[in-house]
């Protein structure tokens, strides 16, 4: 059996590979260093992620750093029902995480932190909702493709849901009427028993 050591407080990025470990029924140490943590700065954690950030993770002593692409290293590494089962299906799962990463994650976490995080004083609100109707816009794309199947690909659940949900968490909290098939997936995804364990992990009350 594997040795697996994931690093980084569940309160951050983190969270989506807390979810992959447990979707996968993986057994790991981790280690809730936190992303303030000087000594990430330091080795040994510097030695595994020279970026001296969270999350990173050991198995069998092999770093790996970034949250997707640790994800799809797991699903590669463990093979499941998450991973890919042809070439093309690998390339679909690398093209839906990165879509989320490039296209929603920047403006979700803009929204975020101007109407959540930062100090009230810091808090730019046209910013705010400037950068929400970016990610809405982006996020018909989603709605649209769902409207018509249940998972992004192969009609099952895969590690590119649960990247891409794990990238959309903070729009659980948003309504949108306009965006049912979306919606509905999102919330798929993430009352998910594994995703539920990850979110307690963080703190949230689910």
């Amino acid at each position: 059996m594997s040795e697996i050591k994931l690093i980084g407080v569940a309160a951050s990025r983190a969270v989506r590979n807390i979810w992959m470990l447990k979707e996968l029924g993986l057994a790991y140490e981790h280690d809730a260093i936190h992303y303030t943590d000087p000594a990430l700065k330091k080795p040994p954690y510097i030695d595994w992620n020279p970026n001296g950030a969270i999350p990173m993770i050991l198995v069998d002593g092999t770093p790996l750093f970034e949250s997707l692409a640790i994800n799809l290293f797991l699903a590669e590494k463990f093979p499941s029902e998450l991973s890919a089962k042809t070439a093309e299906e690998r390339g679909q799962l690398a093209q839906w995480s990165l879509w989320a990463a490039t296209s929603v994650e920047t403006d979700l976490g803009n929204w975020a932190y101007h109407t959540m995080f930062l100090p009230e004083a810091e808090r730019r609100p046209d910013f705010a909702k400037e950068s929400l109707a970016k990610a809405l816009k982006r996020l018909d794309v989603l709605d649209k493709v769902l409207s018509s199947r249940q998972f992004l690909i192969g009609n099952r659940f895969t590690v590119a849901d649960l990247n891409v949900a794990a990238i959309c968490y903070r729009a659980l909290g948003i309504d949108m009427p306009d965006k049912p098939a979306f919606k509905a997936w999102l919330n798929r995804c993430w009352s998910r028993p594994a995703a539920i364990e990850a979110r307690r992990a963080r703190g949230d009350q689910v």
